[in-house]
């Protein structure tokens, strides 16, 4: 019977502490739990070649125009 006294809703919490750890690990829109860092998008990933000069500011917007075309369709 002490076992529903003072201490009976801490089983409770602890299956509350687990759910959400789950889902924190499972549902969170990281690669890796843990890791802090997003998935690039390809107009992120356009914009850092384009930051790093790997492209000239032409290419940057010819291919910065197909990919919002692409998003529009």
């Amino acid at each position: 019977m002490m076992y529903y006294g003072i201490y009976g809703g801490m089983h409770l919490i602890w299956w509350i502490v687990w759910m959400v750890l789950l889902f924190w690990i499972f549902a969170t829109p990281y690669d890796i739990p843990g890791q802090r860092r997003r998935k690039d998008t390809p107009l992120g990933i356009l914009q850092k070649r384009f930051a790093a000069g790997e492209i000239t500011a032409e290419e940057y917007k010819e291919k910065k125009n197909i990919l919002q075309k692409d998003k529009a369709d």
